[in-house]
């Protein structure tokens, strides 16, 4: 029997996987491919939540070995402006999805999780004490949770009964890469122009006599699993753009549409959602990943604390709490940015509006920061604005704060040298240093690296102790 059975083997599955792991959860990802897709297949971007978040796990370099970076500025819907000054970060980081996708899946395997490739869930039953799982094949497998990380058409969520409201796809659009006759200065100068009324559209060169390309289409496919033809693009560049630039040659190719669907529910029993099988949007931004890979790092620690039995009570339920605010809010900005996009003359008085206050800097950092999710507060209470925030990293005497995360423990980080976890030091580490950058004396961080608490006194840092870990252990108090 296992701890948790993850339907689902991309970047929100394996992430996870390895954060459950973390804390010695048995746990076996469920993948219906056989094989990772193509290398050739679109690039996406990790925003700089996603990149902390790498950091804290011990993965940013392995990230960015292999990807590539580029200004964060001009993220929200492709409106031209620089990064303000005093942002955290600079920059987000580009890198193939399937690149991104076997690096997260080598980390959960190097962390003692389970993937099985060619089996897909075909259903599930749950009781009092776990779930059974049914494969395609007819194998049962039976574990105490079950989290549904299989994409917008998820079994999972769709065996579960969950409500998916929202909008469906109204317009396609195509994405591919492929080789081009065309010069490359023809190509820019019809781009350029093209660009003045469609803001979607784009060929942008990818090295080697390949671009990218991507333009939209009037309606939706009859069959949204058939892929398009290089016929395709070649008639819809015709219709946008006049000219098709003599494409030929594909690498890969693809469409998406812009439905917008939010699960009702994000736990029923001991089934959870997660990722796009939780929510669906327009990539409007590159935010899709992001949202995923953070979902896993909220839940595998409140799921691994109530498979070990010291979670205290209502952490798990926290999870929909917490993160279903932060899906809806990513559906309103993309929302937002296709309506940008539009070519209406509506539309397009409101972008040349919004460009104008962009230059005010804290309209383009507030924008920004709703990208890459570094302005992202959960609501633990009344407190300083830190308080529900993720912490920036910051150097310490020995190392570096997202060094100290990479267990994935609690962390209190204390400037007065006064302060304790006892009682909690299975679960909670402890960092005495007056040299820390920080405005307050100590502050209490849950595994995700968000601030639980802020203070000096002990006694309140117990209580909050007790209110995100669960009660102390004897064996960690017969310790001290």
């Amino acid at each position: 029997m296992f701890d948790v059975i993850i339907a689902g083997g991309g970047p929100t599955g394996t992430m996870l996987a390895a954060e459950l792991r973390l804390h010695d959860v048995r746990v076996l990802v469920l993948e219906k491919e056989t094989e990772h897709v193509s290398s050739f297949v679109r690039v996406v971007s990790l925003h700089m939540r996603s990149l902390e978040i790498m950091a804290m796990r011990g993965l940013l370099d392995r990230f960015l070995e292999r990807g590539r970076q580029r200004p964060v500025g001009g993220v929200f819907a492709a409106i031209p402006k620089p990064a303000p000054e005093g942002l955290d970060s600079a920059y987000l980081l580009g890198i193939p999805q399937p690149v991104a996708d076997r690096l997260l899946e080598a980390h959960a395997i190097e962390l003692g999780a389970q993937v099985r490739r060619g089996c897909a869930v075909a259903g599930f039953e749950q009781d009092d004490e776990g779930v059974t799982v049914e494969l395609a094949d007819g194998e049962r497998l039976r574990t105490r949770y079950l989290v549904g990380c299989d994409g917008a058409r998820s079994t999972v969520r769709k065996a579960l009964g969950v409500g998916f409201p929202g909008e469906p796809s109204r317009n396609d659009t195509l994405m591919g890469e492929m080789a081009a006759t065309a010069s490359q200065e023809e190509i820019a100068a019809r781009v350029a122009e093209v660009h003045e009324t469609d803001k979607v559209f784009s060929l942008s060169p990818f090295g080697e006599g390949i671009y990218r390309v991507v333009v939209s289409v009037a309606g939706v496919s009859e069959d949204r699993a058939e892929p398009p033809t290089i016929e395709d693009f070649r008639q819809q560049l015709r219709a946008v753009a006049g000219t098709d630039f003599g494409v030929h040659s594909p690498r890969w190719l693809s469409r998406f549409g812009d439905a917008t669907r939010l699960a009702e529910q994000y736990r029923v029993g001991r089934v959870l959602l997660a990722g796009d099988a939780a929510h669906i949007h327009p990539p409007a931004g590159g935010q899709g990943l992001n949202l995923g890979v953070q979902d896993a790092v909220n839940l595998g620690w409140k799921l691994a604390a109530q498979i070990h039995g010291w979670a205290p009570e209502g952490l798990l339920d926290s999870y929909h709490a917490e993160r279903h605010p932060v899906a809806e809010a990513v559906l309103d900005n993309t929302r937002a940015q296709v309506a940008l996009h539009s070519p209406e003359p509506g539309a397009r008085a409101v972008r040349r509006l919004l460009t104008e206050l962009m230059d005010f800097d804290e309209v383009n950092r507030h924008l920004i920061e709703k990208i890459i999710a570094i302005g992202i507060r959960y609501d633990f209470g009344p407190g300083p604005d830190l308080l529900g925030r993720r912490l920036p990293d910051v150097d310490l005497l020995q190392g570096s704060l997202y060094d100290r995360l990479r267990r994935g423990r609690g962390l209190v980080l204390d400037r007065t040298e006064r302060l304790t976890a006892e009682g909690w030091s299975d679960r909670v580490d402890v960092i005495a240093d007056p040299t820390a950058a920080l405005d307050v004396p100590a502050v209490l961080l849950r595994p995700d690296g968000h601030v639980a608490w802020i203070g000096e006194h002990q006694q309140d840092l117990n209580d909050h102790l007790a209110r995100w870990f669960g009660a102390p252990s004897p064996v960690s108090r017969a310790d001290r």
